[in-house]
């Protein structure tokens, strides 16, 4: 990550931060009204402009394929000539054009996306059991500090190139 990405996702937690009740807790649409008052408030230096440019073409990108992406259940099949099929490395066809080739890709990168989803939301159950059975012997205490008190969470500052992306948040 460069300079200019860590400004904006500095800029975008210290907006989350500003929009946080007591309670810890945000909604999404105050986050997004307090991102938009940051970037068209502050004078921001070009190098950040254009790395928020780039941020926002890529997150516009992403979304119009996703929402071309076919999905089973519909009343007339899935194919679609303006659907568009991911087939990993930023590769993309539309399904108008799609090869077997290109069909058997799409079926294995969405098998591998499920299995990785899979695993994840076991680690994930894994992770809340065991901190629901910490707070119910600790009842009122809140999950950080469950994990200071507990589990011996220790604060470490992410490394300079991380991202919010990166998973490891």
């Amino acid at each position: 990550m460069n300079m200019a990405e860590a400004r904006i996702w500095e800029m975008v937690e210290h907006a989350a931060k500003a929009v946080t009740d007591n309670t810890g807790q945000f909604e999404k649409k105050g986050h997004i009204d307090e991102i938009k008052a940051r970037l068209t408030g502050d004078e921001l230096p070009p190098h950040v402009y254009h790395a928020t440019l780039d941020l926002q073409a890529k997150n516009l990108a992403e979304r119009f394929v996703s929402r071309r992406n076919p999905r089973p259940g519909k009343k007339n099949g899935m194919f679609h000539p303006s659907a568009i099929l991911p087939l990993g490395d930023g590769k993309r066809v539309w399904m108008e054009y799609a090869t077997d080739t290109d069909l058997i890709e799409w079926a294995r990168l969405a098998t591998k996306n499920l299995a990785r989803v899979a695993a994840a939301e076991g680690a994930r159950q894994s992770y809340v059991a065991d901190r629901l059975e910490a707070m119910r012997d600790r009842p009122g205490w809140t999950l950080g500090r469950i994990e200071r008190d507990v589990y011996g969470y220790i604060e470490a500052e992410p490394p300079d190139d991380a991202s919010p992306d990166d998973g490891d948040w």
